[in-house]
C-alpha cells in the first residue's frame, strides 16, 4: 500500500500511527538499555540473589492487565455506539490505572519496611536502585497514559468519537496496550532475572 495515496485525513491518520510507533520503539530502547545494565550487573560481588519482589507488584500486574481488556472493551463499545458501556470501560480502565499505582508504591513501602532498603544512601543496594528506577520510569509513562486516557474520556463524553472517527480513542488504546506490555516485561524480568 502506498502511503502517500488516499484523502488528506487518511495520510494524516497513518502520520500520527507512525509518529506513535516511533516514540514507542524509543520507549522499548530505553528500557532494553536499562534491563541489559540490570544483566551486566548482576556479576558484581554486592548483588542480591536471594531477593524477592514484593507481592503487591504481581497484583499491580494483574490490575494493569485486566485495565488492557477494560480499554479494549471500551474502544469496541464505542466503535459500536454502545456509549454509556464505552464511557464504564474508559473509567473503569482509569480506576485499575490508578490501582496499579497505589500497588507500586506500595512495593516501595514494603521495600523499605520489610527488606530495609532505600533507593539511595547507606540502605540501598544495586539490585533495588535498578528496580526503583526501572518501575519510576515506568510511572512517569503510566502518567503520559493517564492524560492520554483523560483526553479519549473527554472526547468521548463529548460526542467526539463516532461515524468512523475515532483515531484519537485508537491512538489512546494503542498507547495504553503498550504500557500493559512494557509492565508485563519488566516483571517478568525482575520475576526471573536475578
Amino acid at each position: 500500500m502506498d502511503l502517500t495515496q488516499g484523502t488528506e485525513k487518511e495520510k494524516i491518520g497513518r502520520a500520527k500511527k507512525t509518529m506513535l510507533w516511533f516514540a514507542m520503539i524509543s520507549m522499548t530502547m530505553t528500557f532494553a538499555g536499562l534491563t541489559s545494565a540490570y544483566v551486566v550487573s548482576s556479576s558484581r560481588p554486592d548483588w542480591l540473589k536471594d531477593f524477592d519482589l514484593p507481592p503487591m507488584l504481581l497484583w499491580s500486574t494483574i490490575a494493569i492487565l485486566i485495565s488492557s481488556v477494560t480499554i479494549h472493551m471500551a474502544k469496541n463499545a464505542i466503535q459500536k455506539g454502545e456509549n454509556k458501556q464505552g464511557m464504564f470501560l474508559l473509567l473503569t480502565t482509569m480506576i485499575l490505572g490508578v490501582a496499579f499505582v497505589v500497588f507500586q508504591l506500595q512495593g516501595f513501602s514494603y521495600m523499605t519496611n520489610e527488606f530495609g532498603y532505600n533507593f539511595t544512601g547507606p540502605t540501598s543496594n544495586v539490585v533495588i536502585s535498578f528496580i526503583y528506577i526501572l518501575v519510576s520510569l515506568h510511572m512517569a509513562h503510566l502518567f503520559s497514559g493517564f492524560i492520554v486516557l483523560l483526553v479519549v474520556v473527554y472526547n468521548h463524553y463529548k460526542q467526539r468519537y463516532g461515524n468512523g472517527q475515532t483515531l484519537g480513542l485508537e491512538l489512546g488504546v494503542m498507547f495504553w496496550h503498550f504500557l500493559d506490555f512494557l509492565w508485563v516485561y519488566l516483571f517478568l524480568f525482575f520475576y526471573f532475572v536475578r
